[in-house]
Parts: structure tokens; C-alpha cells; sequence
């Protein structure tokens, strides 16, 4: 068993190793990346970066936060998420939630309009995709007004150009689908709900190019049935060969292969863009289903929460909160809280985004530094 113990050990430390690795590869790729793109984020918790806790005050305490920043920034997981990763593979600042009125006027690289629970209908609830597009085209409004006055802001301000060149990233969805099971719509229900939710994207990309922008990055949705929430609170499952629950996986993959297709489409239609899309669906759940092959522990429960295996979720006792427990720091787990993942996962999706294999059309992420 000692040796066994000494192997997996080791094994997770090669694995780490090729992680690191394979990211300082692509921070060597972004030193050559003199001019960094803005970026504008919009999506849900996935990539929310403290928008909830700014927007509303609501409060995402410790252990949230513990692994990186050693403190709680608002984000849900123990350290940075795939945006972080993928902004300091560009050398470019950590973006800041739009609704921080402490940052200051700290958005010259951009600015992330993402908060918790965000959907894309109906389109007049804060804060979904459409109430979040209405924030940027405010905040483009007033800083191209600021950039051409006399005001001492002016150098802080992003110009037209930043915006025509800006990298536009979406990632938002989930919500919608998870939201339609839970108010106990039946499967086909859920899916034939899926087309307005593609064309609530959709038109956020037609808008954001006819407001100049030409460069979108487009995450599709993970394996909605994998997550320990979800797990724990489905009375009636149907489960595929790894535990996970089959019609939630089902409908985001058809959500997905929306996605793809109208990606492809809009393609054909606004020539003279770049549109990504990454198969976030397809790395979340090769994590789950080879959770050996990266010596992850118990890929189906959760590190924060409570109720022990085999999730360690309770709706009533969430991470963070009174009566919850969290999983040591060494320990190596995918979920966080049940719905989101850890720091160790994170990295792992982030390298494998950016090594191009899960992007259409294949795409390197410093593509989109000024050139």
C-alpha cells in the first residue's frame, strides 16, 4: 500500500509538472505578445470574477479563494478559474468585474461583465446576457466619451481601436439548462427551449460586431450531469458509465452541437471575423472520466460542502457556509463546491484550451494579441 501510495504521489506530482510546463510554455508565447488584446467577458459563474459579490454585496468568504489569492476575491473556487488562465497566458492583468466601483478605473485591459447564476432568458432579469451586453455598450459610451475630453482619465481610457480590436469572450448557458430541469420540465422540454438560448448568443455577437467588435471566443457548456449538486439533488436518474446523470449530459451536448453550428453559420455570414468555439464540454469530461489518468480523487464529490461521500453537497449547507467542510489543501479533487471546479482543474482545462485540439477552427490564444 506504501508503494502504491508513493506512486500516485508521484504520478500527480509528473502530472503537475506537465502543467506547469506546458503553461509557462504559452506565458513564453505571451512575453511575445507586446500589445495584449482588451477583453470583454461575458458569461455566468463560471467566469465570474467577483461580479456577484460586487454587484449585489453578497458574500463569498473564505475558504473561496484560499489556494491562490489567500483570500476570497468573489470568484467560486479555491483559487483562479479558466479566464485567469487564460488572461495571464496573454501576460495581461487578471480582469476586473465590471460592477467594482473599488478597482478604480482600472479597466484598460478590459473589463468582465460575468456574475453568478446569469442566463440568457428571460432578457430584462439582471444580470443575463442581454442586461449584461447593455453594461458594456454603457460602459463603451461613456469611456470613448471620457478618451475624447480633457479629463485626467483620458489616458486611462479605452480608445475605439481597443474596442474594434477587444477579444470577445462568451461563455454562458449552463444556467439556462440546469434552471429548466430544476422547475421539473421533462427532457424534451428542456431541449426544445434550447434554440432561444442560441439565439440569445447569437444576437449578443451580432450586436457586439456592429458595434465594431471582430474577434469572439466562444465556450460551449461542461457535462451538466457530472456535477455533485446535481447529483445529489435528482431524485430520478438514469446514470451513463460514469455516474453521471444522462439526460442533463444529453441536453447540453445538444445544446452544444447548437452552439457549434450556429458558430459556424455566423461564420459563413460575418466574414471578416474570428469565431472560436471551444469544446469546454469534451476537457471537463475526459477530467471525469479519466480522473485516474490525473490522479484526481473521487471525481463525482465535491471538496467543499457537506454531507461526506458520495457528493459532499447539501443544498442547505453550501460551501463557505455555517456547518460546511472543506477537503485539504494537497487534496485533489476536480469539483470545489459542486458546481464549480477547483484551481488544480482549472489549470488542467486552461492548457488544454490552450493547446488549440478543442477549438474551431484550431486557433492559438496569443492570435489575438495586437499585432
Amino acid at each position: 500500500m506504501a508503494t502504491l501510495s508513493l506512486y500516485s504521489h508521484t504520478f500527480f506530482l509528473l502530472c503537475l509538472l506537465l502543467v506547469i510546463l506546458n503553461l509557462r510554455q504559452h506565458l513564453v508565447l505571451a512575453g511575445e505578445c507586446q500589445y495584449p488584446p482588451v477583453i470583454f467577458n461575458f458569461g455566468d459563474s463560471n467566469s465570474d470574477t467577483g461580479g456577484l459579490a460586487a454587484g449585489l454585496g453578497y458574500t463569498i468568504g473564505l475558504p473561496n479563494g484560499r489556494s491562490f489569492f489567500r483570500r476570497s476575491t468573489g470568484r467560486l473556487s479555491d483559487g483562479r478559474l479558466i479566464i485567469d488562465f487564460l488572461c495571464q497566458s496573454l501576460n495581461t492583468s487578471l480582469l476586473n468585474p465590471y460592477l467594482d466601483s473599488m478597482v478604480g478605473s482600472k479597466f484598460q485591459n478590459g473589463a468582465n461583465f460575468a456574475i453568478v447564476g446569469s442566463t440568457t432568458l428571460p432578457r430584462y432579469v439582471p444580470f443575463v446576457l442581454n442586461i449584461q451586453l447593455m453594461q458594456f455598450l454603457h460602459f463603451k459610451s461613456r469611456a470613448l466619451e471620457l478618451a475624447s475630453t480633457s479629463d485626467p482619465l483620458k489616458e486611462m481610457m479605452i480608445t475605439e481601436s481597443g474596442f474594434r480590436n477587444a477579444l470577445y469572450m462568451i461563455d454562458i448557458g449552463q444556467n439556462d439548462i440546469a434552471d429548466s430541469f430544476s422547475k421539473g420540465l421533462s427532457y424534451s422540454q428542456v431541449v426544445k427551449h434550447i434554440p432561444n438560448v442560441i439565439s440569445e448568443i447569437k444576437s449578443a455577437i451580432k450586436t457586439l460586431y456592429d458595434e465594431g467588435g471582430r474577434k469572439f471566443w466562444v465556450h460551449n457548456t461542461g457535462p451538466l450531469g457530472c456535477l455533485p449538486q446535481k447529483l445529489s439533488m435528482v431524485q430520478s436518474k438514469a446514470f451513463d458509465k460514469h455516474g453521471c446523470i444522462s439526460s442533463y449530459n444529453s441536453a447540453a451536448k445538444l445544446f452544444n452541437e447548437g452552439l457549434d453550428h450556429m458558430c459556424r453559420e455566423m461564420r459563413t455570414e460575418l466574414t471578416d471575423a474570428d469565431i472560436v468555439y471551444v469544446d469546454i464540454y469534451a476537457i471537463k469530461y475526459d477530467l471525469i472520466a479519466n480522473s485516474t489518468n490525473y490522479d484526481f480523487e473521487k471525481p463525482l464529490m465535491a471538496c467543499c460542502g457537506y454531507g461526506g461521500p458520495p457528493y459532499n453537497y447539501n443544498v442547505n449547507i453550501t460551501c463557505g457556509h455555517g456547518g460546511s467542510n472543506s477537503c485539504d489543501e494537497g487534496a485533489r479533487f476536480i469539483s470545489w463546491d459542486g458546481i464549480h471546479y477547483t484551481e488544480k482543474a482549472n489549470a488542467i482545462v486552461a492548457m488544454k484550451v490552450l493547446s488549440m485540439q478543442y477549438s474551431t477552427p484550431p486557433t492559438p490564444f496569443h492570435f489575438f494579441c495586437s499585432r
